[in-house]
């Protein structure tokens, strides 16, 4: 599995309940614009309308040989799930707080995936919580390599 783009501040402002990974409909021009690392998953989101998933706001940089409109950049994009894993994300979007949002897309084989995660919103003090513990690791890290651990 090889990480193409990342939703760097998803799991910074989520907690991830659960994990899924989903085919992902795509032209042949966003095929290769994403293999080429020209797509970008900042500000998008993950919806469920009667019965499939689309993901919402994720933009695919224009190929430079494609004849496409610049509107077709940002279109949505149908996700491949089982029947199980769609009525899992419509009962955990029902919950108060909790939202679908993509994580990364990688490739396996030579196939395109999207991760995303059913997910609930953090509260400032969390984030802050985690940055202070973040900050403490990297503190201990340098101490034991200054002193010649690791």
């Amino acid at each position: 599995m090889s990480l193409i783009a990342e939703n760097k501040r998803a799991l910074f402002n989520f907690d991830a309940v659960a994990r899924y990974e989903a085919g992902i409909i795509l032209k042949g021009w966003e095929v290769k614009a994403i293999k080429d690392k020209r797509a970008s998953l900042k500000e998008s989101f993950v919806i469920v309308k009667k019965g499939r998933v689309y993901l919402v706001g994720s933009h695919v940089a224009r190929w430079p040989g494609a004849n496409v409109k610049s509107e077709d950049e940002y279109r949505e994009k149908e996700l491949l799930l089982g029947k199980r894993e769609i009525k899992e994300l419509e009962q955990g979007v029902k919950i108060k707080g909790q939202t679908i949002i993509p994580l990364n897309y990688h490739s396996t084989k030579s196939m395109i995936k999207v991760e995303i995660a059913l997910a609930k919103g953090q509260k400032l003090f969390d984030k802050r919580a985690k940055l202070k513990e973040k900050d403490q690791k990297m503190d201990i890290q340098r101490d034991l390599k200054h002193f010649g651990f690791k």
